[in-house]
């Protein structure tokens, strides 16, 4: 199949474009927990819904063809057992749920319909859904602490899925870079499980399982699996990577993207002679220059 996914340019023509709407995860946020999930204040979802329609429309009228992540992941759960079983056996494990729960917790997420399951992984699942859900955790309270803690099922903030609302920002988990993308191990504990989910859309999705592009970041194995266990050792974010076009790949070195991960991107790009050179922007560790594209960017070609 011939390559139809690609980003060449920062100023070229958009076609095509993964976008994703205000959703269950943006009604999680609350006054004491929008600081760790890196939010400055709670959001008038209603209001943020109408004006990301407004965008997707203006973009739709000018021939974007424009994806939704929750669409994409949904069908990609659908069309992939395997995708499935890959995400809820990373999603549930014993560092999550507890080893006394990891099974029956398991076997409950198998069973819930591939939309829903997306919507949870981006939006959490809390204790009293799961039980809303069909899942007997009281049956569990003389077996697993996890369950015997929880003193109440109206106690708030107990995700048995933790919600990830800067899925919003889709220039972040992933990026492409000239024909190949890279999915990117996320600088904050509260946003890395968004790169699971990107990854889980461009290896089962049927639109890209058999596309043709690389994988830039993380390398993919001969059995096409992907080896994410240096995750959150060193990270690397998509706001501060620019393929500016002739062979020129700018990265910005922030607070959130550091230079090994530079290094294997920029290994990755040459082996593969998709790019010639690689910029690197040295810039101050603070939240004000969070990444490079909120210092810069191109408008034209010149």
């Amino acid at each position: 199949m011939a390559n139809e996914f690609g980003v060449h340019s920062e100023v070229g023509k958009l076609r095509k474009v993964i976008v994703h709407r205000p959703d269950l995860s943006m009604k999680r946020l609350t006054p004491s927990n929008h600081d760790d999930l890196l939010f400055d204040d709670v959001l008038w979802v209603e209001r943020a819904q109408w004006e990301h329609d407004q965008f997707v429309k203006v973009m739709t009228e000018r021939g974007v063809q424009v994806y939704q992540h929750l669409d994409l992941l949904g069908e990609a759960l659908a069309a992939s057992d395997e995708g499935r079983k890959n995400v809820i056996n990373l999603v549930a494990s014993e560092y999550t749920v507890g080893w006394s729960l990891v099974d029956e917790v398991r076997d409950f997420l198998s069973k819930v319909k591939p939309d829903v399951l997306a919507k949870h992984l981006v939006g959490g699942l809390t204790a009293v859904e799961t039980v809303q859900m069909g899942f007997d955790l009281a049956k569990y309270r003389e077996v697993s602490l996890g369950a015997a803690a929880l003193v109440t099922l109206d106690e708030p903030g107990y995700f048995v899925i933790p919600p990830v609302p800067n899925t919003l920002f889709q220039r972040d988990p992933s990026c492409w870079i000239y024909n190949g993308v890279t999915v990117k191990p996320m600088f904050w504990p509260a946003r890395r499980r968004e790169a699971l989910n990107m990854l889980t859309i461009y290896r089962y999705h049927p639109m890209f399982k058999d596309a043709d592009f690389n994988f830039w970041y993380p390398q993919q194995d001969q059995d096409g699996s992907f080896n994410i266990s240096d995750f959150g050792r060193a990270s690397l974010e998509g706001g501060d990577v620019q393929p500016i076009g002739n062979g020129t790949v700018a990265i910005g070195m922030s607070e959130r993207t550091q230079a090994r991960m530079i290094e294997m991107v920029a290994k990755a790009l040459f082996e593969k002679g998709a790019a010639e050179r690689v910029i690197v922007a040295v810039m101050t560790k603070d939240r004000a220059h969070m990444h490079l594209d909120t210092v810069f960017t191109l408008l034209d070609r010149d």
